[in-house]
């Protein structure tokens, strides 16, 4: 569906927040017959930014006001197991995205990139080595810019989450696909890890000229493979010998990515296929993607280290809320004195990946559970010889005692393998916490 067939329409949008405000501008351009707001709670920051253009009904008042809709445009977190949107699929309510509406009109220039985990570095990534190419593009989706509110361009970057897939009818040229494993179960109707899949991959359904992906993902690749007919490039580490490697060549030495650990080892060399997807020689032009690579600045948040003067490295990786995302974290650091802070919301998700990988490595490693999955993140691991459990009532306290166990020369480890809410509004409050423990708990021990 594009925008213009909005024209003359009855439309609805269900969000407040930076997607449905750039959905809202973009379908009032459209001329539809009547445009809505509505969101099923009343908040007060929507009613105070309101400015009145299109009507409000919140609450309570937005039943009324979707009597007669044809079209539902939703915000990213209004899920398939919302009660209204069941509901109004039964009534024939075309539901769709901001982000499929703008697809419909630009997936021919468009590099989509999604995943359970690593989008974000890849997205920006091909960006930036685009732009170190000679390529000018505009980023956004997930990461910056909401896509209604995209500047016209050339070419484009996208971060894709799994709610802005789900609806997609038009698929970018270049799909891009860097893991997939469970999570955000509780937004599918039936909080089944088929259905996350289902619409995580729906990026590559309609008609892309390449899904690029990585294929040593054993999930992802099965998945794909149940899926006949896609154009796929798989795409496996070119890392040899401390090298990038690409059709027998080497690019550029591994160490000039500034980002440690295999997965982004992974992320780099799917970044590096996308890229040729879209047409970049990345052989003949390695000495501009070296240069690209060396001037990459890493996201925060993401195995990011925190200056202590003790000689214990402090890492900050607050985004990692998946027992995979951990297991890349600690792989990292593999090999030196290593604690790992542990636990967050309880999602009910399986923890059996990282007893696993810990059993079958045996990597010497103390867990300090924090709330408030961190002691059912503990039992679920067991008692493992090479690893020491530790429990601490917050993260003040586990940074505390992980000061006592670690030498220096070793590292402290915030990934939390959960997400943050309930006891931090998200991630990055998270991580503004252990930066504060970190450096309150130097102050203690001078």
């Amino acid at each position: 569906m594009q925008l213009s067939e909005l024209a003359g329409r009855r439309v609805a949008v269900w969000g407040t927040g930076r997607e449905g405000m750039a959905a809202l501008a973009a379908i009032a351009a459209a001329g539809p017959a009547s445009l809505v707001a509505v969101q099923d709670k009343a908040t007060f920051l929507a009613a105070r930014a309101w400015d009145g253009a299109v009507p409000l009904f919140e609450g309570e008042a937005m039943g009324p006001a979707l009597e007669g809709v044809e079209v539902l445009v939703r915000s990213p977190g209004v899920g398939e197991s919302n009660p209204w949107i069941q509901q109004l699929r039964r009534r024939g309510v075309s539901i769709t995205g901001g982000t499929a509406l703008w697809m419909a009109d630009h997936a021919r220039q468009t590099i989509g990139v999604t995943g359970s985990k690593g989008k974000s570095t890849t997205t920006t990534l091909i960006s930036h080595l685009l732009t170190a190419t000679g390529r000018p593009n505009e980023l956004g989706g997930n990461i910056g810019i909401a896509v209604l509110s995209l500047p016209p361009a050339e070419r484009y970057v996208l971060e894709l989450s799994m709610y802005q897939c789900a609806d997609l009818e038009d698929s970018p040229r270049v799909s891009v696909i860097t893991s997939l494993f469970e999570e955000h179960l509780d937004w599918t109707r039936d909080g089944l890890p088929s259905q996350y899949y289902a619409h995580k991959l729906n990026i590559a359904m309609h008609g892309p000229e390449a899904v690029v992906y990585n294929a040593a993902d054993p999930t992802l690749s099965a998945e794909l493979a149940a899926r006949p007919g896609l154009p796929l490039v798989p795409v496996h580490n070119w890392d040899e010998d401390g090298w990038i490697v690409r059709h027998g060549e080497r690019l550029f030495p591994r160490d000039a990515f500034p980002l440690r650990g295999t997965h982004n080892t992974g992320n780099l060399c799917v970044a590096l296929a996308a890229l040729e997807a879209a047409g970049v020689d990345v052989v003949a032009e390695r000495s501009a993607l070296e240069e690209g690579l060396r001037s990459y600045a890493p996201l925060p948040h993401r195995l990011t280290p925190i200056a202590d003067p003790s000689g214990v490295e402090f890492v900050d990786d607050s985004l990692s809320t998946a027992p995979q995302t951990t297991i890349h974290a600690i792989e990292a650091y593999a090999g030196r004195p290593l604690a790992v802070l542990v636990g967050g919301q309880d999602r009910g998700i399986d923890y059996t990946p990282l007893r696993d990988y810990l059993r079958d490595k045996a990597v010497p490693v103390t867990l300090i559970a924090i709330p408030d999955s961190g002691e059912h993140i503990l039992d679920v691991v067991g008692d493992l010889p090479a690893v020491r459990r530790e429990v601490a009532a917050d993260l003040p306290a586990a940074v505390v005692r992980a000061r006592e166990l670690i030498p220096p020369g070793g590292v402290v480890l915030l990934s939390p393998a959960a997400p943050s809410y309930g006891r931090y509004d998200n991630y990055e409050a998270r991580a503004k916490a252990f930066v504060a423990a970190v450096e309150a708990s130097a102050l203690g021990g001078a």
